[in-house]
């Protein structure tokens, strides 16, 4: 009885459709599927960066166009320190796109949206008194205020993509165009008071001023990062992904963002 029981134990296994061994070979390498349309939504956290510096300057020069002040002090010359401004802001929006595979190897497309509030403010004053007379016979203390503001409330990238496939991860990287709706705003008041010399009483004249205000302001630049997304279940897949924007406008704007999704691949 104690051979049958051994005998009985060594036997090999029914027949199965898999050799032994081959169902764990087969999961270890198993491939996910990214060619396809895939959507999704996201939401993001970053900072925006400003160079407000000479956005003003061509708005002076039109306000004292013909001018003396301008021809002879070049007030719209004067460096007047509007310098550069940093905030942090969130966001949400959602992707799609389309990929195409070779082996491991993942090219697609993509369009990108995020829907926040991005941007800030800078104002400034500046002052100076003519060292001499002018060609009027007077001496000019002049000055000039300034303000200038974006606020970017949404931005859209068309993306090219390259990504590899690791098992269920989708490390990838991309670039492409940036398109922003931006409002933006600026503001320019000169005031010029007169004496007959350096040191006596000014008098002031009338203040010349302007500003000009657009809204849903069409603005664009470059957009390029890096991801990685990850295949949960079937289609479903998780994104994690670093993007940075830079848009080219009256105002120079840098956008770095952190962002976090989930899509389905159809």
């Amino acid at each position: 009885m104690c051979g049958m029981v051994s005998a009985a134990q060594a036997a090999d296994l029914p027949d199965l459709p898999i050799l032994r061994g081959g169902l764990t070979e087969g999961l270890s390498n198993a491939r996910v599927n990214w060619d396809g349309y895939y959507v999704g939504v996201q939401g993001g956290y970053g900072s925006s960066d400003e160079n407000f510096n000479g956005s003003t300057k061509n708005m002076t020069a039109a306000v004292l166009a013909n001018t003396l002040i301008e021809s002879e002090m070049q007030v719209s010359s004067w460096n007047t320190n509007l310098g550069k401004q940093s905030a942090r802001s969130s966001g949400f929006g959602a992707f799609v796109g389309y990929n195409s595979q070779w082996d491991d190897v993942v090219l697609g497309v993509e369009a990108s949206y995020l829907h926040g509030k991005f941007g800030g403010s800078a104002s400034s004053s500046r002052s100076l008194v003519s060292s001499a007379a002018l060609s009027d016979g007077n001496y000019h203390s002049v000055t000039s205020t300034q303000t200038s503001q974006i606020s970017i409330k949404d931005m859209a990238t068309i993306r090219g993509r390259a990504g590899y496939a690791l098992g269920c991860f989708l490390p990838y990287a991309f670039f492409g165009l940036a398109l922003g709706n931006a409002d933006l705003g600026q503001t320019v008041t000169v005031q010029d008071r007169v004496s007959a010399t350096q040191l006596g009483t000014y008098t002031a004249l009338t203040p010349l001023s302007s500003n000009n205000i657009q809204h849903n302001h069409l603005i664009y630049g470059y957009s390029a990062g890096l991801g990685v997304d990850v295949n949960l279940v079937g289609g479903l897949f998780a994104r994690a992904e670093y993007e940075y924007i830079r848009f080219t406008s009256t105002v120079d704007t840098s956008i770095n963002t952190v962002r976090a999704g989930v899509g389905y691949k159809f």
